[in-house]
């Protein structure tokens, strides 16, 4: 007779009148022991407390704002003057400097879909527990991250000025079809630009958790680049030029 055998038979003995059983005895702990993994913390009360202080925080940081900063209103909109340039709100800036590059299809709908699914999804693509909860994750993360983050930051304004240069809309009106010149030339150029780091990655032996660590980079910096250059860097008629070089008086930063 085993070990647990004996020790069941002296905490429960075995006794046909008794109406009760014992199912398991276990040598070890488990979570139905209220003995959860040494790496988890209680959301409550510990967790809700901090979300509490952060919230409590940024609220009183936008009214200070608000008491220091009015709010920009300009007259009534009038519907036979557009203003130059029509800017979006500053949220939205960077999906127009994207409608400056590519369809709308394409850059209103197709991009901002791929980009909140890729979000959505990040928890699946990479459920291993090693590295959860640290920063970077990887020892080579910070190194990825960063070489990333200087690789969007060079080569997305370059894409930028570049199309603005030569922009594939006008050089091939008259050759190919407009969805290959706006939709489908945009989106592999693109495409191959936020790509190439992961390339990159797969060429050394990377594992899955740094290529998302170099997209997510990619996606994020690239979103700041965009929204960066559609609100300081485009002026009048929507064409780029520096911040203190505007034409007909234009200040972007009034608009701050």
């Amino acid at each position: 007779m085993s070990e647990i055998e004996n020790v069941e038979d002296k905490i429960f003995p075995r006794d046909e009148s008794k109406s009760y059983a014992l199912v398991a005895l276990m040598d070890r702990t488990s979570p139905q022991a209220d003995q959860g993994p040494e790496d988890t913390e209680f959301s409550f009360p510990l967790v809700m407390l901090w979300e509490l202080v952060l919230l409590l925080g940024t609220a009183f940081l936008l009214f200070i704002f608000s008491l220091i900063k009015q709010a920009p209103l300009d007259e009534i909109a009038n519907p036979m003057v557009t203003t130059n340039p029509a800017k979006a709100p500053w949220y939205f800036v960077g999906l127009q400097e994207l409608l400056e590059h590519m369809h709308p299809t394409l850059a209103g709908i197709i991009i901002p879909t791929i980009l909140v699914l890729f979000l959505l999804a990040l928890p699946y693509l990479d459920s291993r527990r090693e590295g959860k909860g640290k920063w970077f994750g990887t020892d080579r993360g910070r190194r990825i991250v960063g070489w990333t983050a200087l690789y969007t930051v060079l080569i997305m304004p370059a894409y930028i000025v570049l199309d603005n240069a030569y922009s594939l809309r006008e050089l091939l009106r008259d050759v190919v079809p407009q969805w290959v010149a706006q939709g489908l030339l945009p989106a592999v150029i693109l495409g191959f630009l936020v790509l190439l780091p992961v390339l990159i990655l797969w060429l050394k032996g990377s594992n899955r958790r740094e290529f998302l660590l170099a997209l997510f980079t990619v996606f994020i910096v690239s979103a700041v680049v965009f929204t960066i250059t559609g609100f300081l860097f485009r002026g009048p008629g929507f064409n780029l030029y520096w911040p203190w070089d505007m034409p007909d008086g234009y200040n972007p930063f009034a608009e701050l």
